[in-house]
């Protein structure tokens, strides 16, 4: 928990990652955290991930695009006496609330006692319906370009690509978006084989929940929408009885 000298009346701010989605992927400290909070602030779709949780609590819903907004609502509470969650997907570290919630909290230097609460990753859940594929080194990236600029991810999917590493897209496409993941296709072809093993996972722990190996020349073609998630697997990634396994090392 991160806190100093707490101002008078102050409450407290859980930021909760609930995992992917099913109340078996969720942590019981996240569980814990919701239950404690007097008010849960989250975007719509993450609310109805705790229903089950909220019942008697204040809510505070908004749509995309709205973070900012539902951060500086969840510390006004935890300012005024409240116990807070600051709900979110995943890991809430991970393209999630909570270094929003942090540097919002340093922007206003007000002194909120701040939890934050792992949850599991697209990332890793992914990874467990596909087999094994980043039992070695690994990085993620988002091909989101809403806040970060087009060329600085291009540079980022250059940089992992050379340097072989198994990669995760977070959000590789969205209805008006989809040149980033072609480019991000021609760039990782100029370094592995068109058969290298990619993993397309798609509604994680929803009722959509599905996982498709495919290989670097043709994996686009499955890649629905921003609830996909896409592994690319590097120079030692191979398939085996369907499922993807990149080696640690070890002498088998």
């Amino acid at each position: 928990m991160l806190s100093g000298n707490s101002s008078a009346g102050a409450g407290k701010l859980y930021v909760v990652g609930l995992g992917p989605g099913n109340r078996a992927m969720r942590t019981f400290a996240a569980q814990a955290a919701v239950l404690d909070a007097d008010v849960v602030v989250g975007y719509k779709s993450y609310i109805d991930l705790v229903a089950d949780l909220i019942e008697g609590k204040v809510v505070e819903s908004s749509g995309m695009r709205d973070e900012r907004n539902r951060v500086m609502r969840a510390i006004d509470h935890a300012l005024a006496g409240k116990s807070v969650a600051l709900v979110s997907s995943g890991d809430p570290g991970v393209y999630g609330m909570a270094g929003l919630a942090l540097e919002s909290c340093r922007k206003r230097d007000c002194d909120v006692p701040i939890e934050i609460i792992a949850g599991v990753t697209a990332a890793n859940s992914a990874a467990a319906l596909l087999g094994a594929p980043l039992s070695c080194d690994y990085c993620v990236v988002s091909l989101s370009n809403l806040l970060v600029p087009s060329d600085r991810i291009l540079r980022r999917v250059r940089a992992a690509a050379a340097a072989d590493f198994v990669t995760v897209l977070y959000n590789p496409v969205s209805q008006k978006r989809k040149q980033l993941l072609l480019d991000t296709k021609e760039i990782f072809l100029e370094h592995r084989s068109p058969q290298t093993p990619v993993g397309i996972v798609h509604g994680i722990a929803r009722e959509s929940e599905s996982a498709k190996i495919s290989t670097l020349d043709s994996f686009v073609d499955y890649v629905k929408d921003m609830v996909t998630t896409v592994v690319i697997g590097n120079s030692q990634t191979h398939v085996w009885r369907g499922t993807i396994l990149n080696p640690r090392g070890y002498e088998v």
